[in-house]
């Protein structure tokens, strides 16, 4: 590897306009590929094959309109008053306005639920009334029966009232009349009937008559039959008139039996009428258990109420098509710039922090000063501008080509905002620190009067080889995030892992063709007056026993009190609460903790899949059972009914907690969800709950990669240790850098906890809610630092090793390796910390946490592990720090890092060349 870069090297420094060139052109297509192709970036984190999601995915085939996502917009009156008529009328015209857009499903009007509790309210309060006014032993069933009795009655007397009329226009019909007719037959019979009076007058003046006349015994027969035909004449007539009022009296009889029927009909349908409305508003069969079943119910919908008690905060519930993460960032600032534009005189509109994505900015002036400082650090190190403007070059170079080549990408591939931060962050570090180690090694030896080509390649093949040995366990130790599981943790680690493949292959091409083109303007002036005569301090003493021990334990205890806060680490994803205080997420949520409490910031979406075969009553007893079950629990503020399927097999609840998202209350909530520890009794055994929602996904992306940690922190710590035990040929070195290592992280994690968690210093950097650590910041950490820590290990101890095989004491080889090594150390790690700090003032506090978190890392590594602990227990361990077995050593490769056979290489050809006769032209 040396030879091969040093011919590389050679190359690169012949032809250096070329190969600057070629890597401008790589820059200038990474950016136009990012012009071209890139896409959105999203804060929303993904993860298939978690709890959550299962349920999520459930949630959706069951229940498809309840799988969308939902974000909350906060209103609020500006002088604290109940809203006003119109200000209710203009909100929900806002929210009928955002309704249209195509994402979203609905909106939740939170005066629309408020006017839909208080009918609801006063339905229970009418119902209660008719049911105070109901004998104690009415039964709806029991009123349905009478009714249903009630009926067959009027249809059996209808049915006679029917055989009545039939009969009577058969008797009608009988004696040749018919019920139509029977009017007019009476007429024809009284008039009859008159006739015969008539006659019988003319029949009597006859008699007076014939008796006056005395002729009379002449007539009688005549006058006699006569009259005996007028009287049977009127008794015929007489009889049918007594069968025609008889039949009126039938037809009067069935007409008064037709109206008692319609009275009766009426009676019935007035009183299905009532029934009906009473079983509405009972809502079951017991009128009793039907009231108590709606109070308890309204009693559990109030408790989760979503305008305020002074009634001046209100907070609506937008709902998307999709769940919350597969909303594009540009669908997502389209609804919030909707609602801000929105003027509604008198009401601040303040979307929620899933509504308001503001993404963290790649580069702004707190990197831009760490930089300043980085560049500051080199011109004293290097002497000279052009010198320390190399490394800046290469490493913005560098950071441009990869960071723009992974945005380039982010249309197809979803990519969270802080992947390319970390990119940058990374690049910009291990890019000026590369070249650094590089133009040290030249510098050094130009001064001792190499020639200006040779020492670009040997520095390449020497101090290049020992880059792209340290850049390789960085890209390793990256590359192993795929171990975690997580695909947002993965491409942000093999994105890293890109940027630093990059700074390496810079590191090794770019840097000698930089070195050739400035030639021996990387010296200082005074250093080109004395090239090849400068005297190197030799060191013939080694470090006082007694320092050694002061300084071990000194480092010892500043790392374990530092690391002390990391055992009340909490991971978590950050969320509204630890955004800047000016933000609008950080004001919507704060005036939602305000007005309706912590819990309201981060629902549950608790899942109940209840036992099958139940009746409605039954159901709905069991799921009014659960949800008051729920509100009873120690952590939870209310639960509430939100749907169920129509089988009423599936229950789903929003469920509050008493306190905030990132609190430890509703992590251990949400695990006793997992674990089925919050229900007891016969609910536990009706029930199983499961648990989804934004806060629980969070919840389970840090539980994954909590578990996914000891698997990588194995595989580094393992790495760490074959690594160092093949360079250094020692088994005790690796022991205490890789636990020094160890140290370094958890003291680092230390200061993360205590500023970010504990709320320490936190005015000074601006953390307006300590909260959880962000979920992933240890594993990257680990990675990150493991692969920086190699760099420094590498640097210090090889010279130790260098100077124990050329024969010095063990322990005067650990003080003059330190001494070759250390100055390139403390200016790589002035530098990268200089970098990483430059994040810790961004307003994203993910972002800033990292950077904090490396910066203190790095010096600590740096300065306290690898210069004064490792050296100060190598000089107390004397020359056990360099034993190791036989048998091992003789199986293990020799791994030239630095590159000392190509020293010896080329030392023996300068050597042989020197010593070769004289060609006899030359001689004269």
């Amino acid at each position: 590897m040396a030879t091969m870069l040093y011919r590389l090297g050679t190359i690169a420094a012949r032809r250096a306009k070329t190969v600057i060139a070629a890597w401008f052109v790589m820059l200038l297509a990474a950016v136009a590929a990012f012009a071209g192709f890139g896409g959105q970036l999203t804060d929303q984190i993904s993860v298939p094959e978690l709890e959550t999601t299962r349920v999520a995915d459930r949630l959706a085939e069951e229940l498809p309109e309840m799988s969308g996502g939902s974000a909350n917009t906060v209103f609020r009156t500006s002088d604290g008053e109940p809203f006003t008529e119109g200000q209710i009328n203009a909100t929900e015209d806002l929210l009928r306005d955002v309704e249209e857009n195509d994402i979203i499903q609905s909106t939740t009007s939170p005066f629309a639920t408020e006017t839909e509790l208080a009918e609801g309210r006063q339905e229970l309060e009418e119902a209660r009334e008719q049911l105070e006014e109901l004998p104690e032993d009415f039964s709806v069933a029991d009123a349905r029966q009478d009714i249903d009795e009630g009926r067959e009655e009027l249809e059996q007397a209808s049915a006679e009232v029917e055989a009545g009329w039939e009969e009577l226009e058969d008797g009608l019909a009988a004696g040749g009349m018919s019920l139509d007719a029977l009017a007019e037959s009476r007429g024809e019979i009284e008039g009859g009937l008159a006739a015969l009076d008539e006659a019988d007058e003319e029949l009597d003046a006859q008699v007076d008559e014939a008796l006056a006349g005395g002729y009379w015994p002449a007539v009688e027969d005549d006058l006699n039959s006569a009259r005996a035909e007028v009287v049977a004449e009127r008794e015929q007539l007489q009889a049918a008139l007594a069968q025609v009022e008889q039949a009126e009296q039938g037809v009067a009889e069935l007409e008064a039996a037709e109206s008692e029927l319609d009275e009766g009909r009426a009676e019935l349908e007035a009183a299905e009428e009532e029934l009906a409305q009473l079983e509405d508003s009972l809502d079951g069969d017991d009128p009793a258990q039907a009231v108590e079943r709606g109070e308890r119910a309204l009693a559990l919908a109030e408790g989760a109420s979503m305008v305020s008690e002074d009634e001046g905060t209100a907070v609506a519930v937008i709902t998307f098509e999709v769940p919350l993460e597969q909303v594009g960032t540009e669908d997502l600032e389209a609804v919030s710039a909707e609602l801000m534009a929105a003027d509604i005189d008198g009401v601040e509109i303040l979307p929620s922090g899933d509504l308001n994505v503001e993404l963290p900015h790649l580069f702004s002036v707190a990197e831009a000063i760490g930089l300043m400082i980085a560049a500051a650090v080199l011109v004293i190190m290097l002497g000279t501008f052009v010198g320390a403007g190399l490394p800046l070059l290469n490493a913005v170079v560098g950071v441009g080509i990869g960071v723009a080549g992974a945005l380039s990408l982010s249309a197809v591939v979803e990519m969270m905002s802080m992947t390319p931060i970390l990119g940058l962050m990374l690049g910009l570090a291990v890019g000026i620190d590369y070249s650094l180690f590089i133009i040290h090694r030249h510098r050094r030896q130009m001064k001792a009067g190499t020639p200006l080509r040779e020492s670009i390649a040997l520095a390449t093949g020497t101090a290049g080889n020992a880059v792209v040995f340290a850049g390789a366990t960085v890209v390793i130790a990256l590359l192993a995030l795929n171990v975690s599981g997580l695909p947002f943790l993965a491409l942000m680690g093999t994105v890293a892992a890109a940027c630093v493949a990059i700074a390496v292959l810079i590191a090794v091409t770019m840097t000698p063709a930089l070195l050739s083109l400035v030639g021996h303007r990387i010296l200082r002036r005074p250093e080109r007056r004395y090239i090849g005569m400068q005297e190197h301090q030799r060191i013939t003493t080694p470090m006082p026993t007694g320092k050694a021990v002061l300084i071990a334990a000194g480092a010892l205890v500043l790392l374990a009190v530092m690391a002390v806060p990391t055992l009340s680490m909490r991971l978590g994803l950050p969320d509204a609460s630890t955004e800047p205080e000016d933000s609008t997420g950080y004001q919507a949520y704060a005036a939602t903790e305000e007005a309706f409490g912590q819990g309201m910031n981060g629902p549950l979406i608790v899942v109940a899949d209840l036992v099958p075969d139940l009746s409605a009553e039954e159901s709905e007893d069991l799921q009014l059972d659960l949800a008051e079950e729920l509100s009873a629990h120690r952590h939870i503020d209310a639960a509430v009914q939100a749907g169920a399927n129509d089988e009423q097999t599936i229950a789903v609840y929003q469920v509050i907690p008493q306190d905030g998202p990132a609190s430890e209350s509703v992590e251990e909530l949400v695990h006793e969800f997992r674990e089925g520890e919050v229900l007891s009794g016969d609910l536990a055994e009706q029930t199983e709950l499961s648990v989804a929602g934004l806060t629980a996904a969070n919840i389970d992306i840090s539980d994954h990669i909590a578990d996914a940690m000891p698997l990588y922190l194995g595989l580094v710590v393992g790495l760490s240790l074959v690594l160092m035990v093949m360079v250094f040929r020692s088994l005790l070195l690796p022991i205490i850098a890789t636990l020094g290592f160890i140290g370094s992280v958890a003291a680092a994690m230390g200061s993360v906890v205590a500023v970010f968690q504990w709320g320490w210093l936190s005015d000074i950097f601006g953390i307006s809610n300590p909260g959880p650590i962000v979920t992933f910041l240890p594993v990257i950490m680990i990675g990150i630092l493991f692969g920086l820590a190699m760099d420094y290990q590498l640097f210090t101890a090889s010279g130790m090793r260098e100077a124990y095989v050329h024969g010095s004491a063990p322990r005067l080889a650990v003080r003059q390796g330190l001494h070759a090594g250390r100055s390139v150390v403390v200016a790589a790690a002035l530098i990268m910390s200089s970098v990483f700090a430059g994040f810790i003032f961004t307003p994203d506090p993910m972002v800033a946490a990292i950077g904090m978190g490396l910066a203190v890392g790095v010096l600590l590594d740096a300065f306290i592990v690898r210069l004064l602990l490792v050296p100060a227990l190598l000089h107390l361990c004397g020359p056990a720090s360099w034993w190791l077995p036989k048998w091992l050593d003789s199986i293990l490769p020799n791994v030239d890092v630095e590159g000392a056979k190509l020293e010896r290489v080329l030392e023996s050809e300068s050597g042989a060349a020197e010593d070769a006769p004289v060609p006899a032209a030359s001689r004269s």
